[in-house]
């Protein structure tokens, strides 16, 4: 079993910067780490993900170039930078775990039903 848990999500103004951590508990070998999030009336979407190897990522277009990924094994963190945040960003951000290497490309990390554990989410607003 694994445990999520998000923080730093908050408010801040367009262009600025936040820093979402999304630390795993519990029994687990390896877990590669997708972040998703979800706007009000709209669908779960892929934002970006990171394999357990640590050696590829996978961003949405809509993220690409603003947001990074990275992970601290020692910590069991996952972390998502978000700069030059835009208003429609504005959303409940969600860390998930997929086991091992189940994962390896693009299309399966940004497939929600791929995933075996979920974080409760964070809320980030981004005020214009």
């Amino acid at each position: 079993q694994v445990q999520l848990e998000e923080s730093g999500g908050g408010l801040v103004q367009a262009g600025g910067s936040l820093s979402l951590s999304c630390t795993a508990s519990g029994r687990f070998s390896t877990v590669g780490m997708g972040w998703f999030r979800q706007a009000p009336g709209k669908e779960r979407r892929f934002v970006a993900a990171i394999s357990w190897r640590g050696d590829s990522t996978y961003f949405a277009d809509s993220v690409k170039g603003r947001f990074t990924i990275s992970r601290d094994n020692a910590k069991n963190t996952r972390s998502l930078q978000m700069n030059s945040l835009k208003p429609e960003d504005t959303a409940v951000y969600y860390c998930a775990a997929v086991l091992g290497g189940y994962c390896s490309d693009y299309g399966c990390f940004a497939a929600p039903s791929k995933y075996d554990y979920w974080g409760q989410g964070i809320q980030v607003t981004v005020s214009s």
